[in-house]
């Protein structure tokens, strides 16, 4: 017969061609040592996955590439913050009592630019740790057989030694404009170290780094760098202006990967991918451009001919966050990201058609 599961988390199953010659002792053993002994879920096996934050960014890209390439075995539920408050415990167990998922991707957070994390931090700090903390202990008393949380590379310490990697992300403090937002990142990957421990949860999380394209936030006043340049050039060519201001020095290197990219590897996260440790998903270090670079780019895929002026009064953040992607290129060595040109234009050209239904 098939092993029983309590209302904690799930535990790696046993394949039904190999049931038979697995004893009760066995099954007791392998429930213990679900770090160490990994047994995949068979293609076939329902799984109903809700992904938190659905409406945003990632959610709509992880929306478009399932629907693309569908797959019989998933149903797929995605909600936003009108379907539930996930700082609230009970509307988030309700939201779980409703779909019953089998799987969680948990994208909803509290998040922004770098001025607006800096004018509030403590926001961003109550916010997320309340959101993270419903949402894995629902997902653990629901009995979830997989969560895939979001980090991303600005919780990295503020002094350190690059590239960074996956062992590096608690070596030290967060860089101090965004503190509270870096803190209640970092603590998911306590969390989930915690659950597996003790319970034997699955949960595990992925560090995207900046991540860009259609159905971002493109207000000014909490969007991140890419959204933010593509609706002020959209203003400076809509008002026929032919100066554009960067804000500070246009020095900082950053890496940006494409919401359909990282979609896709979501979805392998997902699927194949059975560590509690963190993974980075990140283009590769050769890719990294500066922000000076990048608004050339979102120029050229506006067509502005005009020229460039430096607000120097601006802060200009971490210097750089170069990311190692080592990990994800020995799972996955023939990973072809989409070219940062034809992303930055296919996501210029979504804005230019939706600018007035996006989230301005």
């Amino acid at each position: 017969m098939y092993p029983t599961y309590t209302a904690s988390c799930w535990h790696p199953s046993i394949d039904i061609n190999d049931i038979n010659h697995v004893t009760p002792v066995t099954l007791n053993v392998l429930k213990n040592v679900s770090d160490k002994i990994k047994v995949r879920l068979k293609m076939g096996d329902p799984k109903t996955i809700l992904v938190t934050g659905g409406s945003g960014l990632v959610g709509k890209a992880i929306q478009k590439v399932t629907q693309d390439e569908k797959r019989p075995d998933e149903t797929w539920i995605f909600v936003g913050s009108k379907d539930a408050n996930l700082c609230d415990f009970q509307a988030t167990k309700q939201l779980f009592e409703k779909h019953k998922p089998t799987h969680v991707i948990h994208l909803a957070a509290m998040v922004g630019g770098l001025f607006h994390n800096m004018s509030h931090n403590l926001d961003f700090l109550k916010n997320n740790l309340e959101m993270n903390s419903n949402v894995l202990q629902v997902s653990h008393e629901a009995g979830v057989k997989k969560v895939v949380s979001c980090l991303s590379t600005c919780i990295f310490p503020d002094k350190t030694t690059y590239p960074i990697d996956e062992t590096m992300i608690h070596n030290g403090p967060p860089h101090p404009s965004n503190f509270g937002y870096s803190y209640a990142k970092r603590m998911i990957d306590v969390m989930n170290r915690a659950y597996h421990e003790q319970h034997g949860c699955l949960f595990t999380s992925v560090v995207p780094c900046n991540v860009f394209g259609p159905h971002d936030n493109y207000n000014l006043e909490s969007s991140h760098v890419i959204p933010g340049l593509i609706r002020r050039m959209h203003d400076v060519m809509e008002s026929g202006g032919s100066t554009f201001t960067i804000l500070g020095t246009g020095k900082p290197l950053r890496q940006f990967i494409y919401s359909l990219d990282l979609a896709r590897l979501f979805l392998w996260v997902l699927r194949d991918y059975d560590e509690v440790d963190p993974i980075i998903l990140s283009v590769d270090e050769s890719a990294e451009v500066t922000i000076k670079q990048l608004t050339e780019e979102i120029a050229k895929a506006f067509g502005f001919k005009g020229s460039f002026e430096f607000d120097l009064r601006m802060s200009d953040g971490q210097h750089k966050k170069t990311a190692s992607n080592a990990k994800l290129r020995k799972y996955l060595p023939d990973w072809e990201f989409t070219p940062f040109p034809v992303a930055i234009k296919e996501s210029v050209d979504w804005y230019k058609s939706n600018s007035s239904i996006a989230r301005n």
